[in-house]
């Protein structure tokens, strides 16, 4: 069965060093706690046309941008369900479509086939028209190993913290295990704070104790450009 998702809300980057994230997470720990998958590898494939207009729009930080990624949870097989996801941002709020299918019904879509027709609702539908629009195919390979919170007493508030943060490019399979290049230092850790509507209190007492501040970042932005010097520096 395919399970379609939209979510809306307003998400907030922070950069952490290993100090700020150790001191976080016993700081959260009365509010919030770890979802019931733990620790998870999240690998994607990002999508983009020759010219990449994708992400040299995100980079100039319009009002509205979009993209459009196929993520898995762990290390798929050519049966295991993963996920075609539009992610919009207008103005600072985040709004995500995304629709599921198996690996190799994906592929097959990738490779110039349809979409399943067991999909339902308007979401195969923007996502083809987004392909099409775009002329998009693969571009990147971006995996990352997370830690989710939830809220105790409010499970919209989420907060993630994201470590080894891999890119590739020649191999952009989400089964490959081709090595890749690190995108941030070893002791960086990636916070996202994901909320419906406002922060609560005691977090935003929590970042001011820390001088905690929120810092735009982008996985496949960072990625991108990291690649154009490597391609520059003839690496």
């Amino acid at each position: 069965m395919a399970f379609t998702y939209i979510f809306q809300r307003v998400e907030k980057k922070y950069m952490l060093t290993r100090e700020q994230y150790e001191y976080l997470v016993q700081a959260i720990a009365p509010y919030m706690h770890v979802d019931r998958y733990g620790e998870t590898e999240i690998r994607n494939i990002y999508f983009d046309n020759s010219d990449d207009e994708l992400i040299e729009t995100s980079l100039r930080k319009p009002a509205y941008k979009e993209k459009l990624r196929l993520r898995s949870y762990g290390t798929p097989k050519s049966d295991s369900t993963v996920f075609f996801e539009i992610k919009k941002k207008y103005r600072g709020i985040v709004y995500k479509r995304r629709v599921s299918m198996k690996l190799n019904e994906a592929y097959r879509y990738i490779n110039g086939g349809s979409l399943p027709e067991h999909l339902e609702g308007n979401i195969p539908a923007e996502i083809d028209y987004m392909v099409r629009r775009y002329r998009l195919a693969p571009k990147a390979f971006i995996s990352y190993k997370r830690v989710a919170w939830a809220g105790n007493t409010d499970p919209d508030l989420r907060i993630t913290f994201d470590r080894d943060i891999t890119s590739r490019y020649d191999d952009t399979r989400l089964e490959s295990q081709a090595p890749g290049h690190k995108v941030l230092d070893p002791d960086a850790v990636l916070m996202e704070i994901k909320i419906p509507g406002a922060m609560p209190l005691w977090l935003a007492h929590v970042l001011s104790e820390k001088n905690i501040f929120p810092h735009s970042f982008s996985k496949f932005g960072t990625a991108h450009v990291q690649r154009q010097i490597r391609m520059a520096s003839g690496f």
